[in-house]
């Protein structure tokens, strides 16, 4: 019991540290553009129509078949994944972050930035409307959950403290996204 404050108080440091900015490789139109047109075979063809969800709805047994044991924890579960354990952390290609449960575009790498806290973190989702922000009250703490709105799987949680230009960190599990690099996905034409 004699840890616990010095715990705490570590966990919230690390949770709350925020010390680079992002590398933009792609304007967020280009990224867009390429997320729509999108064909990758993702386990729900076809990807989010841009600013349209068509809500993932299956049983426990569903997802405990098709995750790896950690990420369903994660994403059906609210769990959380090991700090810097993720290979997410140090993913500097071009590319986009979507959900591991369903394959929902989330994140690209336009906005992530290292914030020092072990877990990836993005200063801004690809869509506000593919990301589902709740109030979350657990552990005597006041956080907001961040879902994916298509299978409503667990992400991490978003705070105030990022860099510009929005001022927040979506502080994400790796566990909970795949990476598709930029070069996976068809080319897109000028218009």
């Amino acid at each position: 019991m004699r840890f616990l404050p010095f715990f705490l108080v570590c966990f919230l440091m690390s949770a709350t540290a925020c010390n680079s900015q992002a590398k933009i490789q792609r304007t967020t139109s280009e990224v867009k553009a390429i997320v729509k047109d999108e064909t990758s075979d993702y386990k729900y063809n076809p990807p989010a129509e841009e600013g349209v969800i068509e809500k993932i709805d299956q049983p426990d047994s569903y997802w405990k078949d098709m995750l790896a044991p950690a990420a369903y924890n994660v994403l059906r579960e609210d769990g959380t994944e090991r700090s810097f354990t993720s290979s997410l952390n140090d993913e500097k290609r071009a590319g986009v972050f979507t959900c591991a449960a369903c394959g929902l575009p989330l994140f690209t790498s336009d906005t992530k930035f290292k914030s020092g806290t072990g877990w990836p973190s993005f200063y801004g989702p690809v869509n506000k409307e593919y990301v589902k922000e709740d109030v979350d009250s657990r552990y005597g703490m006041r956080r907001v959950e961040v879902s994916c709105a298509r299978c409503g799987g667990h992400q991490g949680h978003v705070f105030p403290d990022g860099p510009k230009p929005t001022g927040l960190r979506y502080c994400i599990n790796g566990v909970a996204l795949n990476f598709v690099p930029t070069e996976d996905f068809p080319q897109v034409e000028k218009q």
